[in-house]
Order: C-alpha cells, then sequence, then structure tokens
C-alpha cells in the first residue's frame, strides 16, 4: 500500500516537473504567469499608493526614442500630468498589469500623457508584443539613463507627475491602475 501511495506521489511529481520544464524551455512560462498575475489584479488588492502632497521633484532629463526610432525628449512632458511605467516582455508581472494600463489609457488617455518605456534589449522583440496585443498607447525605448527618482531596479516601475513635477505616484511591482479612484486622481492633477 506505502509503495503504490509513493509511486502515486512519484507520478505526479514527474509529471508537474515536466509541464514546468515545458513552459520554461518553451518560453511560455512568462505569459502563464503573467495570466496567473493578471487574475489577482483583477481582485483589486493591489493599488499603487497616491501621494497628492509629494514634494519628489521629478528630473526631465530623460532622452527617448519612439517606435520608429526617433528621439523624443521627457522635457517635451512639463507641465503635463504623466503616467510614466517601465516594463519589458519578459518580465511577468509587466505582462500582468499591462491590459489594465491599456485600459486606463483609453479611458483617460486625452488628459494623461502615457509614456510607456520598454527596458528590452531586443527592440523589435518589444514592437512585435505592443503590435501582437494591439496596445495603442505610446511606447519609447530609453536613450539615456535614468536620473532619481526614476532609477528603481525594479519593474515594472510605475509614476505619476503632476504637472507641476511632482512625483506623486511611485509603484515599484505590478498594480491595478484602472480603477474609479485612481482615473478620479488622474484626471483632478
Amino acid at each position: 500500500m506505502a509503495g503504490k501511495k509513493l509511486s502515486k506521489e512519484l507520478r505526479e511529481w514527474i509529471i508537474l516537473a515536466s509541464v514546468a520544464g515545458f513552459l520554461y524551455f518553451t518560453g511560455l512560462h512568462t505569459p502563464v504567469i503573467g495570466f496567473l498575475q493578471r487574475v489577482v489584479l483583477a481582485t483589486g488588492i493591489i493599488t499603487p499608493d497616491i501621494h497628492e502632497s509629494s514634494t519628489t521633484q521629478a528630473n526631465y532629463s530623460i532622452n527617448l526614442e519612439d517606435l520608429e526610432g526617433r528621439p523624443v525628449s521627457f522635457q517635451a512632458f512639463k507641465q503635463k500630468v504623466v503616467f510614466l511605467n517601465f516594463w519589458a516582455t519578459w518580465c511577468a508581472p509587466c505582462i500582468a498589469e499591462m491590459p489594465d494600463i491599456h485600459a486606463l489609457y483609453e479611458a483617460t488617455g486625452k488628459e494623461v500623457e502615457f509614456i510607456i518605456v520598454s527596458v528590452d534589449d531586443d527592440k523589435q522583440k518589444a514592437k512585435a508584443f505592443i503590435e501582437k496585443k494591439g496596445y495603442r498607447f505610446p511606447v519609447y525605448f530609453l536613450r539615456s539613463s535614468l536620473p532619481a527618482p526614476f532609477s528603481a531596479s525594479t519593474i515594472p516601475s510605475s509614476y505619476v507627475i503632476s504637472p507641476q513635477g511632482n512625483v506623486v505616484v511611485s509603484r515599484q511591482g505590478m498594480a491595478k491602475y484602472n480603477t474609479a479612484d485612481f482615473r478620479t486622481f488622474l484626471l483632478a492633477l
């Protein structure tokens, strides 16, 4: 009896390890993990903290390029409400929060500047990902190093900058942004 139970458990572990190995070696682990994390985000338990009275000043000395390789200066977004997000195609939490960020963009994109920055080494891979998913928010790549307060070592990292240049949201890790409270906050800035 004990031998059958051990044999069954061993088969279950082998199957589990085989599935995990298949997902890892085929590269499918990122979308699968991203999907599971998106389920967690849908609960609304992970949301950004809002700091309306923040005195942390944004540093606009970032040089970007758009998907076509044209240079874009972050200075162009001064005195505007900015939603700044750093992500990569290999980052499961980034993949998980992208649909929510896109929905936020669709809801507030006329009043808020979205700066979605890919840190992928392979720009074509990031561009293909955006096209495949049908995301319409503007995506950029870095052409310079990141100044404080945006030099977090974690992605995804998201920031909201007020028209006065204050960083009023600073979030490392995934979050659900497309909520009624967060939209109201953004549009009131």
